[in-house]
């Protein structure tokens, strides 16, 4: 098993060119066609307006430290921030979760999960929410035990197309 370490993200092209690949792969697995180009576009907009936070996991190379000349990515998690107006309070929308198919069941999921959890608390959130479809059993399992909690199953989820 590889070890990883996590870090957040920079708008830098290094970051960039780390995360948009596996981005497009996300992308993938929820039925959308590849596009490099349009997954590198997205996440350099939302790093450098800093619109999104971003933990990535990278494996270490074993020389040089943690994050030191490895350029193997092993999965990220995106958050975008939010408020609860009826709550009146900031929370965190934990939108994308990706972990690279050799590195699942390696803990890298758990620990850009508590990365986030970390991040959220560290910047006055009283809450992080996410969603996922319901073939994603996978990962069901792993939230659970981190303690997210199904709220309304019977709740419906509205979207306007605005194109």
């Amino acid at each position: 098993m590889k070890r990883f370490s996590i870090r957040k993200a920079t708008d830098s092209e290094g970051d960039i060119a780390l995360i948009a690949p596996m981005f497009d792969l996300y992308r993938q697995f929820y039925g959308k066609p590849a596009d490099p180009k349009l997954a590198e576009t997205f996440i350099r907009d939302r790093l450098a307006a800093k619109e999104s936070v971003i933990f990535v996991a990278i494996a270490e190379s074993g020389s040089g430290g943690p994050g030191r000349d490895a350029t193997e990515a092993m999965g990220f998690v995106q958050l975008y921030p939010s408020f609860s107006s009826v709550s009146a309070f900031r929370l965190w929308v934990l939108n994308d979760l990706y972990v690279a198919p050799g590195a699942r069941r390696s803990g890298v999921g758990r620990a850009l999960m508590e990365a986030a959890r970390r991040h959220a608390i560290e910047t006055g959130a009283r809450r992080l929410t996410l969603e996922t479809v319901a073939e994603n059993r996978a990962a069901w399992s792993l939230y659970e035990d981190l303690g997210y909690v199904v709220h309304d199953p019977s709740a419906r989820f509205y979207t306007l197309d605005l194109d």
